[in-house]
């Protein structure tokens, strides 16, 4: 998948759930949850339990999902995370080595960024989008929408601290996408594996964002 594409695609769907599970079981509940709700783009954590056979499962389980993977910290992640099927790739910090390869493979790569400087040497290495993480530190939306100015070219992903209330204000403020993950997952629904829940929050965060 080419990042034109991969850009296409969060244009369209506007949120990603981050997964990180314990276990291959609930990884796969919890992705189904939400796709139920009607979301299309899932990040695995590829320190998650089984990350590799959870991705490969996922394609197969729901092929009307996206599905990628995220904290990819070396070469041989990297590796691990193409073989599996992953379609798309998150990492924590700028590296210029992952981008390079996730650019042979056709892989949309997303590294993570938070000050000008390093969301630039992102976006000039080749990244497909960059990950702004963690947005809430430094400002939140109203970061975002002062990186527009001088950086308004590059597509942002802000993660870390997004929920379903603040969402839409991250891309009211410029954000091409945003990454859920505990806002999504709360730690009640998953205790009692209320996956219907789960389900209807998804469906209500596209409500949200206007997706429905």
């Amino acid at each position: 998948m080419d990042s034109t594409h991969w850009q296409h695609l969060l244009q369209k769907y506007r949120a990603i759930a981050v997964i990180r599970c314990s276990e291959v079981k609930l990884g796969l509940s919890m992705a189904k949850a939400v796709a139920q709700g009607g979301m299309r783009l899932i990040e695995i954590t590829w320190n998650s339990e089984q990350p590799a056979q959870l991705i490969s499962q996922l394609r197969t389980d729901l092929p009307q999902c996206i599905i990628g993977t995220g904290t990819i910290l070396t070469l041989e992640d990297l590796k691990g995370a193409i073989a599996c099927g992953s379609q798309f790739c998150f990492t924590p910090h700028v590296n210029l080595s992952l981008i390079s390869a996730a650019i042979e493979a056709n892989l949309p790569i997303i590294p993570g960024a938070l000050t000008p400087t390093e969301i630039i040497n992102a976006w000039q290495g080749g990244a497909s989008c960059v990950k702004v993480f963690p947005a809430p530190m430094v400002g939140g939306a109203s970061y975002i929408k002062t990186l527009q100015g001088p950086l308004g070219q590059i597509p942002l992903i802000p993660t870390g601290g997004i929920t379903l209330e603040n969402a839409k204000d991250y891309l009211d403020a410029g954000a091409i996408a945003v990454g859920l993950s505990s806002d999504l997952f709360p730690k009640p629904l998953l205790a009692s594996q209320d996956w219907t829940g789960i389900s209807q929050r998804s469906s209500k965060l596209n409500q949200t964002l206007n997706l429905t």
